[in-house]
């Protein structure tokens, strides 16, 4: 064949990130002849970013279904999928490849590394390997169908790509400056597939108060953060959080946001949080007395730091109007209720989710009852597989977006690949 115009490819995927890479290494392990089309210069941008740069991998958790928990309602649907492939396949999959792997708290899985390249250079020589063809800078505009066929994918240049299946991984509308700018819904909602509207979720939080900013940098480990609205606690989770310029993030915070974000459709959100959730208000009460007379000789401000980070100290006193020079031995009764309350329930107001250009991933997407997730194929269009962010499901930070990721690419990796109609 003179030119790539006039192949019809076995498999053509459309989208270089994690889902698209192991769906394309995959389809190409088990003999297709593969295209890789990535709109972007690189492959894997998104990819390199997650986890700060540090690629949480997967979670650690083994269990299937205590694995689909995590997934809400859309576990239901997963079963079949991540019965084909799961954390354990992803792990025995990177490790195998000489990728070193370490679980850390909330059985979060990381590269030995830190990098989330040493991740990527895992699944280029997969594709590599697989003699998978990678087209970068290649948008695609949409599909050309017939009947219930996608027969070409239309690229921005007016080429047309041929193929007898093709894979959907251009992920969903979040951090646009990677390339997840939402274009695979409109393309999908074109040939008739439902699209829940994608929203932001797993995003970090803008807070109102001036004091937050004091505090960028600070990250605080098991805490209990509740959201209160209507003087009412919605919801409360214990675990990390970080403060930043704007607000606050971390895990707990991330996974707490889409909940968040729908209360604020309502009225306004406080968020608490208790510093000492171990102790109820009289045991906090007894620990505060019992510095105090252990510390009698030193200032406030200098013993304080026994029990809470140091930059959280002067924020502490400003907030409960207390002289930050008073000895410990004069803190008053009045005083020490009122730190006792603040180390408790440190409130803030919710300014407002930081939206798609900081989500992590979003919500939304394909109706799950139209993707058969035996095999990650369209219902509408059997030549036509739906994996990663596209689909609509919510899952939590901790490694569940990535393997998200690898179970749908590889399942459609492997059905496409034996696809020959």
């Amino acid at each position: 064949m003179t030119n790539k115009e006039e192949t019809v490819w076995d498999v053509a995927v459309i989208g270089g990130g994690p889902a698209g890479l192991m769906a394309a290494g995959r389809a190409g392990e088990n003999g297709s002849r593969v295209i890789l089309l990535e709109k972007n210069s690189i492959l894997g941008k998104k990819l390199l970013i997650t986890g700060g740069g540090r690629c949480n991998m997967t979670n650690a958790e083994m269990d299937i279904r205590k694995l689909l928990e995590k997934f809400e309602e859309a576990g239901k649907f997963l079963f079949s999928t991540f019965s084909q492939f799961s954390s354990k396949e992803t792990l025995e999959f990177f490790n195998t490849r000489g990728l070193q792997t370490k679980v850390e708290p909330g059985l979060r899985v990381f590269p030995i590394t830190d990098k989330s390249q040493s991740v990527l250079d895992v699944l280029e020589k997969y594709i590599q390997d697989n003699n998978v063809t990678i087209q970068c800078n290649s948008a695609v505009s949409g599909f050309k169908t017939s009947e219930n066929k996608i027969i070409s994918a239309t690229l921005e240049d007016g080429r047309e790509i041929k193929a007898k299946n093709f894979i959907l991984a251009t992920g969903g509308k979040s951090r646009p400056e990677t390339g997840s700018t939402g274009e695979g819904f409109s393309w999908l909602r074109k040939i008739g597939h439902t699209i829940i509207e994608p929203s932001s979720a797993l995003v970090p939080i803008a807070i109102l108060d001036e004091w937050v900013k004091k505090l960028q940098g600070l990250s605080l480990s098991d805490v209990k953060i509740s959201l209160v609205q209507y003087e009412k606690k919605v919801e409360a989770k214990k675990g990390k959080m970080l403060f930043t310029h704007f607000g606050i993030s971390g895990p707990t915070i991330l996974n707490m946001s889409k909940h968040v974000g729908d209360l604020l459709k309502h009225d306004d959100v406080t968020i608490s949080i208790d510093l000492f959730p171990q102790y109820g208000l009289d045991k906090m009460n007894t620990e505060l007395q019992e510095l105090f007379k252990k510390q009698n000789k030193k200032q406030l401000k200098n013993c304080l730091p026994d029990i809470i980070p140091s930059t959280l100290v002067p924020v502490i006193l400003e907030l409960t109007d207390i002289n930050p020079k008073t000895p410990a031995n004069s803190v008053t009764r009045e005083d020490r209720i009122k730190l006792m309350e603040i180390l408790k329930s440190l409130n803030m107001k919710v300014k407002g989710l930081l939206g798609v250009e900081n989500a992590i991933v979003s919500s939304g997407g394909v109706s799950l009852d139209e993707v058969d997730f035996k095999t990650m194929s369209s219902r509408l269009f059997p030549n036509l597989y739906l994996v990663g962010d596209i689909l609509n499901v919510n899952r939590p930070s901790g490694g569940f977006s990535l393997q998200l990721c690898w179970t749908t690419g590889f399942v459609a990796g492997t059905s496409a690949s034996k696809n020959n109609n």
